[in-house]
């Protein structure tokens, strides 16, 4: 049963959400300077994760790794449930579509004879 005190914490903490993980506006209560600096730190490691588990992002890309990465944090939050190699691969897949990587190209292996 949802009372109105537990509706009115399940928005606060959307609100929090919503202001940490896609540069929403500070609740209120809530000092926007230190919001900002812990946006910041939660999103440097979530490129840092992304980095690790797709070396081949930050190498192809260089220097625009982090400004693509942080456009697409911005617009893409992670949502509960979304393991950090999903997201790795969700953002390789927005850069593709964005243009930013080239289309990967099919693979294919020589057959092997019996």
């Amino acid at each position: 049963m949802t009372t109105p005190d537990r509706t009115r914490l399940a928005k606060a903490q959307a609100e929090l959400l919503q202001a940490l993980l896609a540069d929403g506006p500070p609740p209120p209560g809530f000092d926007p300077t230190r919001l900002q600096a812990q946006t910041l730190a939660l999103r440097a490691k979530r490129r840092r994760v992304t980095a690790a588990l797709r070396p081949d992002l930050p190498e192809h890309l260089g220097p625009r790794f982090r400004p693509l990465f942080d456009e697409y944090a911005t617009t893409h939050p992670r949502h509960e449930g979304v393991g950090a190699r999903t997201d790795a691969n969700t953002f390789a897949d927005w850069l593709t579509q964005s243009g930013h990587l080239p289309k990967p190209r099919p693979r294919w292996w020589p057959r092997r004879r019996p």
